[in-house]
């Protein structure tokens, strides 16, 4: 009953971030309408409010249960979120990045409608140890790092357009230059896949204890070593010069496929649904 209680007071909380983030995807309609994206304090704050919300749902579901709360579909999709929605307002507080929030606050809300699904939010199997913990929220903290990447991938891609057809918003803006945009890219990429490298290489240590072996497949295993050498590649055809509109794409579209397969994957994992 407890564990009842609990649950329905941290899903409250999320709800009131996830309305946060719908008026501030409404917001940023307008902000698009303009023609001219303004440094646009609203917005910022707008997530900031959606962010205090969004953190103490997840407090108080983690001190409830006295683990992280990382073990379910619906935790995992509340992490992943939560690490996008503070990277933004941390590189957000440089104006010229601010208008990052127009784009990642759709994301945001369609996580967060996602996450508020029954069904995801299941019972957990028992207490996970800190090492499990740590695995766990490295992994999703790099999907965080990655899905910033992707937002920032649109935003170059956005202005490569306005640029490309000579759009006079493009000369109105107020983003960051297109190379640096790139460069905001790649160390979103970057900082991503060490944190899914860190997170990996705690798996056989995890397997040891658990079955006494150091690698048991397991699909969700495969589909991560997938995706850390899928973002490898990525930034391996920038280093050798391929970088630019189809680094982009390459950004874009690498987390797209993170999120239409991570929850399948998931569901498929014996490891995970143990």
């Amino acid at each position: 009953m407890a564990w009842f209680t609990n649950q329905h007071f941290d899903r409250h909380l999320f709800l009131i971030a996830v309305a946060f983030y719908g008026l501030s995807m409404i917001y940023s309609v307008f902000l698009w309408r303009k023609g001219s994206r303004q440094d646009n304090r609203i917005n910022y704050f707008l997530l900031l409010g959606a962010f205090a919300f969004h953190t103490w749902a997840m407090t108080k579901r983690g001190f409830s249960f006295e683990r992280c709360p990382v073990n379910n579909l619906y935790e995992a999709t509340v992490f992943i979120a939560w690490t996008i929605v503070t990277a933004y307002l941390v590189v957000g507080t440089w104006s010229r990045l601010r208008f990052l929030g127009a784009f990642a606050s759709p994301l945001l809300f369609i996580m967060g409608v996602f996450a508020l699904m029954p069904d995801l939010d299941k019972v957990p199997h028992g207490f996970v140890n800190g090492w499990s913990s740590l695995h766990a929220a490295l992994i999703l903290l790099s999907f965080g790092a990655f899905g910033l990447g992707s937002v920032a991938a649109l935003m170059y891609l956005t202005q490569e357009h306005d640029l490309k057809f000579h759009k006079l918003r493009a000369i109105l803006s107020r983003l960051p230059p297109i190379q640096r945009m790139e460069k905001a890219v790649s160390g979103f990429v970057m900082t991503g896949l060490v944190l899914l490298t860190a997170g990996l290489s705690l798996y056989p240590m995890l397997m040891r204890q658990k079955y006494g072996v150091y690698f048991r497949s397991d699909p969700i295993i495969l589909w991560s070593l997938f995706i850390w050498l899928l973002y490898v590649i990525l930034l391996v055809m920038r280093w050798r010069g391929q970088g630019g509109r189809r680094f982009a794409w390459g950004a874009l579209g690498s987390f797209v496929f993170i999120l239409m397969t991570f929850w399948g994957f998931m569901l498929l994992s014996p490891l995970h649904n143990s």
